[in-house]
């Protein structure tokens, strides 16, 4: 879980991911949606193929990469009790706020 958090703390690994969200992409496409270069782009490919958030797969002559979602299931259920506490947090500044009118 620790080393997903450390691969997504860049926000150029965590623009791929969004880009993968919207469909799968070859890799010119994403060194042309980030404007890094084709080396740079594959080094932050590896480390989240390596991390399992993506995975590649050849189209002819090119490698096609797309989003795993699995990965960020798990990152999803370790987030919920947060994600709980801060719900019951602003219901209780909302009912805080409706008592004072």
């Amino acid at each position: 879980m620790s080393s997903a958090f450390a691969v997504l703390a860049e926000p150029t690994r965590r623009r791929i991911l969004d880009l993968l969200l919207e469909r799968p992409r070859p890799v010119g496409e994403l060194v042309e949606a980030l404007g890094l270069t084709q080396p740079g782009t594959s080094k932050h490919l590896r480390v989240l193929r390596d991390a399992g958030l993506v995975r590649a797969r050849r189209d002819a002559q090119r490698r096609v990469y797309e989003l795993r979602l699995e990965p960020l299931a798990e990152l999803d259920a370790w987030l919920a009790p947060y994600r709980r506490a801060w719900t019951s947090r602003l219901d209780a500044l909302e009912r805080h706020l409706d008592a004072g009118e």
